[in-house]
């Protein structure tokens, strides 16, 4: 047999065709561009300040007097809030030595109760004297004479040129808690109240009135036809002021002349050591009457800060509308003054916008001088103001205060009001147009 034939295969190689592929060319050329013929106008802060500054002092009259404007109403402002916080401080003074030693006890037993009697004992002096931190009390009440009585200096005559006096009845400690200052002679004492004593105690309006000029000739007053001698003039008092207007008699007297007070027309005045005020006015309606503790209502000193803001409120908003009003007349100044200087210089803007400057750089220069006007303004107002604060406490020989946010915001203040002035006319420099400014 023949062997087998083995084929072995063919080889079916190929070649890869050739593919290269040139890149496109995509060179774009640069577009054509409209050369500049200025630089762009570049403002920096620098420079707004240095022309704004060499704005100001091209005319330094004029620049003086549209900051007065300025001074004025930021001074009045500084000068305001110092003399409101520098007055603040001195009735706080005050508060602690008069009112916050003071307690009014006042009668309402007819409130309560139809039928009660006077809500004040007999011995409340001494009632009220036991408590700690009491150091004068009384009873005191105006007397109701019958119609008719007048009070005169002599026996006979109208009393008073005519003019009705009131007669107050008070005991020796309510004379003495009114702290009075005598012109003449002395205030009764206990004994003159214990024994009833026709004596009195003058005002000194009523004194002259009356007549009665000295007490070497020991006058003597008449209430009706009851002659009081007077013991002493008083000129002046801390509390009570209608001491100062009528004639005082001692408690006593007058309950033995014309009968003890109706109900409701006695009050007690309590004078207190400091920091006492409240606690005794929580414990004397107890020891006054413990029966019936609800016939009589204390008084206690009022809040030192609402004393304080009735007393400073009014005037704080009648400054400040001062003050207002001259920051509204400087910003009329500084608006007026810019606006001419656009006018005047019309020509410079024209020849800015010819080299380049924009619109805003225009408006930014102008802004710029207003505002150093009105910081300038601010400054000055403020150290006018501060001396104004210092002057006025020396010469009253008070302590000046000050706040510091109040002086450190009055330059911004003035610097606002600047800024706000300028507006108007920055605006209107801005849109001239550069040919029509450089025809001027």
């Amino acid at each position: 047999m023949k062997p087998a034939r083995t084929r072995l295969p063919r080889p079916r190689t190929r070649l890869p065709r050739p593919r290269t592929r040139l890149p496109r060319p995509r060179t774009r050329l640069p577009r054509p561009r409209t050369p500049h013929l200025v630089e762009p106008s570049r403002f920096a802060p620098g420079d707004v300040l240095s022309e704004a500054v060499a704005g100001m002092l091209r005319r330094p009259g004029r620049s003086a007097l549209t900051a007065l404007g300025t001074v004025l109403g930021v001074g009045a402002f500084v000068a305001v809030l110092g003399l409101t916080a520098t007055a603040s401080s001195r009735i706080d003074a005050r508060f602690d030595l008069l009112t916050a030693t003071e307690v009014t006890v006042e009668d309402i037993a007819r409130e309560r109760d139809e039928f009660a009697g006077p809500g004040f004992p007999a011995d409340a002096d001494a009632r009220i004297g036991r408590l700690g931190g009491v150091t004068d009390a009384g009873v005191l009440w105006t007397v109701r004479l019958a119609p008719g009585t007048t009070v005169r200096a002599a026996p006979v005559g109208d009393g008073a040129d005519g003019e009705p006096v009131d007669v107050v009845a008070a005991s020796p400690g309510a004379l003495r808690a009114a702290v009075p200052r005598l012109a003449q002679g002395r205030l009764y004492d206990e004994f003159a109240s214990s024994t009833a004593q026709p004596v009195a105690v003058l005002g000194a309006s009523v004194a002259a009135r009356l007549g009665i000029t000295t007490l070497e000739t020991r006058p003597a007053v008449f209430i009706g036809d009851e002659p009081f001698v007077v013991a002493g003039i008083v000129d002046d008092v801390r509390r009570r002021a209608d001491v100062l207007m009528s004639v005082t008699v001692p408690r006593t007297t007058a309950e033995r002349l014309w009968g003890p007070p109706e109900s409701g027309a006695a009050t007690m005045l309590v004078a207190t050591e400091t920091g006492a005020a409240r606690q005794i006015a929580a414990e004397a309606p107890v020891a006054l009457r413990p029966d019936h503790p609800e016939y009589l209502r204390a008084v206690p000193p009022p809040d030192p800060r609402t004393l304080r803001a009735g007393v400073t409120g009014d005037l704080d908003r009648l400054f400040l509308l001062l003050a207002a009003v001259c920051l509204v007349i400087g910003a009329v100044g500084i608006a007026h003054t810019t606006l001419v200087a656009v006018l005047e210089r019309t020509g410079e803007i024209g020849l800015r916008r010819a080299l380049g400057a924009r619109s805003r750089h225009i408006a930014v220069q102008f802004l710029a001088e207003s505002g150093v006007l009105g910081g300038v303004g601010g400054l000055v107002g403020a150290a006018t103001g501060v001396c104004a604060v210092v002057g006025v406490a020396l010469f009253r020989h008070w302590t000046p205060v000050l706040h510091p946010a109040t002086v450190a915001a009055a330059p911004a203040i003035g610097l606002a009001t600047g800024l706000l002035a300028g507006l108007y006319p920055a605006v209107r420099a801005a849109r001239t147009e550069p040919a029509e400014a450089l025809r001027h």
